[in-house]
């Protein structure tokens, strides 16, 4: 799935929409963890979920600064990300985590392209590029692991 996410003109739809990528990326990784078998596995992805909890926590933050709608739920895209996730269980954990790899594209699209968003404040690009790089690590790892599971 391809995303649209940073492609937003107001920095208040960008920041809503990154909170709905949030939540989904979040559902995702619970539906991950309950279909790994290796606890290993299971193990790194719960730190990953935690930083896209912590982004969750910055963009919320960030939206009632700026007035923005700070969605409770994700939207229909979490049925994609978790679907994917779902039926990749029946291949095992490397299926599964090439699902998860395809997820964390959209997210690395997303962060990439927020970080030169024309009306994003210095700090909301800083953080911003720390999101990115943890979606870069979160990727990479992704491809690794599902190559040897």
């Amino acid at each position: 799935m391809v995303t649209t996410v940073g492609t937003e003109d107001l920095i208040a739809d960008l920041v809503t929409n990154l909170i709905l990528l949030e939540r989904d990326a979040i559902a995702a990784y619970e539906s991950t963890t309950s279909r790994l078998s290796d606890h290993t596995l299971v193990a790194q992805v719960e730190a990953f979920r935690q930083d896209h909890l912590q982004h969750l926590e910055v963009l919320n933050e960030m939206a009632a600064e700026i007035g923005a709608e700070a969605p409770l739920d994700g939207d229909m895209k979490q049925m994609l990300t978790t679907g994917k996730v779902a039926l990749a269980g029946l291949f095992g954990d490397g299926a599964i985590l090439k699902a998860m790899r395809t997820n964390e594209e959209d997210t690395v699209t997303a962060y990439e392209r927020a970080s030169t968003h024309s009306d994003a404040l210095p700090k909301s690009k800083i953080f911003f590029r720390k999101a990115l790089a943890d979606e870069q690590r979160h990727r990479e790892w992704m491809i690794r692991a599902s190559e040897t599971a």
